[in-house]
């Protein structure tokens, strides 16, 4: 039998509330549903506002769009990301700025940030790595003495924190996922929080069009109009009636996922004393989610053999990313503001291993595999 790299969880209530979004007599935009979302995260995260999005991706474009992002604008980001932290602000004209990451979190390194800031830059990038979160005392610090909007991309943070605070309700704005990849899941879905009261108002316009339908809604004006940048990032009501369904069970999933991830964490500690792999690191100041658990081989052709030699095993192992400045549209949207030697060096031994409610009843017999073929690497 194959063990697949991720297998979306259904909590059993899915397509229940599915069913009752369409009793609701609402399939579009911000129904019921939604704004049970929205309750919940602003709740669990104390931000000031949240407001679901199609993707992530979506609400990376609302950032930049949020931040003024103008034609040639610096965004400071890391080049080990997935293409949309990037591609959201070069849609608005942006030059991301590339960094180095620590080699210890895989997240960006904030001793490099202040020498890649110019005239130029507008905004800083984060993005926590595998649900573990970058130093956000002094990130937020460098953002504030120098005029910079912080944004957060946590698409693999949500309960994830630094310091007891939530991941996204940190900086000034803060960016979720729902990919059926993530914990918690809509198939496609994002949310943006708002963590700084100045972009709220804006927020509603540019998630609806470009509109100010909301006020329309609330019987503020009589007729909506165009008023601003904007598109629809909306998602529609049965995306949020299934959402709710995996939030109601956020705890549940969060403790299963930790349970696996420390089995994991536990078994693999006698290969990393003798050298043959690194585990992952958590500082004493992040508390993580468990959205991934993967490990570093000494060298490329450990990682690419090893990945081989799983299939073979039926289990599905990958890595992640190809670094952005290696790219061919990195080299013709982006700038390099650092050297990205860590970057390039985990890139190439990384190896994220499954991770998926379910994978409990068959953990023993994959760990048993995978240290097998550890334990043989050359």
């Amino acid at each position: 039998m194959r063990i697949p790299f991720n297998k979306p969880y259904m909590t059993g209530k899915e397509l229940t509330y599915i069913k009752k979004a369409h009793e609701n007599g609402v399939l579009a935009g911000d129904g019921p549903f939604t704004k049970k979302c929205h309750t919940w995260l602003e709740t669990k995260t104390g931000t000031s506002k949240a407001l679901l999005t199609h993707s992530c991706t979506a609400a990376l474009e609302m950032s930049a769009i949020l931040a003024n992002i103008e034609p040639g604008d610096e965004i400071i980001m890391p080049s080990y990301t997935f293409v949309s932290t990037a591609n959201a602000f070069v849609l608005r004209g942006g030059v991301p700025v590339f960094v180095d990451i620590r080699e210890d979190t895989l997240n960006i390194d904030e001793k490099l940030i202040e020498a890649a800031i110019t005239k130029k830059t507008k905004a800083i990038i984060v993005v926590h790595y595998a649900g573990i979160s970058c130093e956000m005392d002094t990130i937020l610090k460098i953002a504030n003495t120098n005029g910079l909007i912080l944004i957060e991309d946590a698409a693999q943070g949500l309960m994830s924190e630094y310091k007891g605070r939530q991941l996204g309700s940190i900086g000034h704005l803060g960016c979720y996922s729902f990919h059926e990849t993530k914990n918690v899941i809509s198939g496609e879905g994002g949310a943006l929080l708002i963590n700084k009261s100045k972009f709220s108002d804006r927020a509603d316009i540019i998630r609806d069009k470009g509109t100010n339908r909301k006020n329309y809604l609330k019987g503020k004006v009589d007729k909506y109009t165009w008023c601003d940048f904007g598109s629809s990032y909306l998602p529609g009501e049965l995306i949020s009636a299934f959402l709710y369904a995996q939030i109601e069970k956020a705890d549940h999933i969060l403790k299963s996922r930790m349970n696996i991830w420390n089995f994991y964490h536990r078994n693999f500690e006698s290969l990393e004393k003798i050298n043959l792999i690194t585990r992952p690191f958590v500082p004493d100041t992040c508390k993580h989610n468990a959205h991934m658990y993967y490990i570093l081989l000494n060298t490329r052709k450990q990682r690419d053999d090893f990945i081989v030699k799983a299939k073979k095993e039926n289990i599905d192992c990958v890595f992640h990313y190809v670094p952005l400045h290696d790219s061919s549209a990195g080299v013709r949207f982006s700038r390099n503001g650092s050297s990205l030697s860590i970057t390039e060096d985990i890139a190439a031994r990384i190896v994220r291993l499954p991770l998926w409610i379910g994978l409990e009843n068959k953990q023993n017999i994959v760990l048993e595999k995978l240290c097998y073929l550890l334990e043989k690497i050359k």
